[in-house]
């Protein structure tokens, strides 16, 4: 595996995503959202380096997991990485989900090979800057109304392009 520079680690989390959660908070964040809850992940200098495969075995060491969020900072900073470890966490049996700043499409307006494949391991995105003016304390995964969580699985379904048919 690889390894990614974080800010740190929760092992057991109810908050960052639907079931218990194993969630990882990326060092490094572009986007410095006035009244960010996680400001020390900004700095490019911060953090420290972590192996992936490290992070791999404390994940599964935990039966109650039932999946993996990455949060930040930014973790579409370090997508290559990441999206090889997604990978390998829904080889076990665990499901991802990743929070980002940006916007799904401009995610997919990148065309980056590793933000796509990054994209394609995560089962639910939570998109969107967080703005403080939209704050809401009510949302479920989210804390401003700007902010989407979305189902990828879905998504890719509904914008599936049909290169032949019967039909």
């Amino acid at each position: 595996m690889a390894s990614v520079k974080l800010a740190g680690t929760v092992s057991d989390s109810i908050v960052d995503g639907a079931g218990i959660r194993y969630t990882i908070f990326t060092q490094v964040c572009p986007h410095r959202c006035l009244g960010c809850h996680n400001p020390k992940t900004h700095d490019f200098a911060g953090g420290r380096e972590a192996d992936t495969h490290t992070l791999l075995r404390e994940v599964l060491e935990n039966p109650l997991l039932t999946g993996v969020t990455l949060s930040g900072g930014e973790p579409f900073c370090q997508a290559a990485p990441l999206a090889h470890f997604a990978h390998e966490v829904h080889a076990h049996g665990m499901d991802v989900w990743a929070y980002t700043g940006y916007t799904l499409e401009s995610l997919q307006e990148r065309h980056e090979a590793a933000v796509d494949a990054l994209l394609d391991e995560v089962d639910v995105l939570v998109d969107g800057a967080y703005d403080e003016a939209q704050r809401d304390l009510t949302l479920a995964f989210c804390g401003s109304r700007n902010q989407r969580v979305i189902d990828m699985k879905k998504t890719r379904q509904q914008q599936a392009v049909v290169l032949w048919s019967e039909a």
